[in-house]
């Protein structure tokens, strides 16, 4: 009985990585608003009804791991080594997550399209509550405490301005900075 529901799961999950590959796919080819959901169907070999019940929308389609990212920012946070403080870590997560040049066509195809761009927006802030928890966890706060709240808005909606600025490193280094030692002036 295991092996029936391990491989319904597995079918599942190639059939959703089939649907997220050619979708991608045809969007870096001609671009998103070029490609219709049939054609990203008729690539993937399945029905437009197998596509949206795996995907909600086409925008989801691009953003096939949100569920990662979150998890791979908790992590972050709660498995910090030792020395580092909770803004180390998101720092360091942050400069791992904005490696991308400029010229890295995923990036690119994101950031010229509005719609994606919106949507990526959209995405990245609805992590906000669970950092916000798992910050709280780590400093012992309440779940609801309004400075972990704080610092989960303010960490997660520097990427846009990280990824907006010509030194990219330069400029999260300069926010987690500010955000570590306050806002105080020297």
């Amino acid at each position: 009985m295991t092996e029936v529901i391990g491989r319904r799961e597995r079918k599942k999950a190639q059939t959703r990585q089939a649907l997220a590959d050619a979708a991608l796919a045809l969007f870096l080819e001609r671009g998103y608003d070029q490609v219709g959901v049939k054609e990203i169907a008729d690539a993937a070999d399945v029905s437009v009804t197998t596509l949206f019940k795996h995907f909600p929308s086409k925008e989801a389609l691009v953003f096939d791991q949100d569920d990662d990212i979150e998890a791979a920012l908790v992590q972050a946070v709660h498995g910090r080594p030792p020395a580092h403080t909770i803004v180390d870590a998101l720092r360091e997560y942050m400069l791992r997550d904005i490696a991308f040049g400029p010229d890295e066509p995923f990036l690119r195809l994101i950031e010229s399209t509005p719609t994606l761009r919106d949507h990526a927006r959209r995405m990245w802030m609805r992590h906000e509550t669970a950092l916000a928890r798992a910050i709280a966890e780590e400093s012992g706060a309440p779940e609801d405490d309004i400075a972990c709240a704080a610092l989960a808005r303010f960490a997660l909606a520097s990427r846009e301005l990280i990824l907006a600025h010509p030194h990219r490193r330069r400029a999260a280094e300069e926010i987690f900075a500010r955000l570590e030692r306050g806002w105080r002036t020297e």
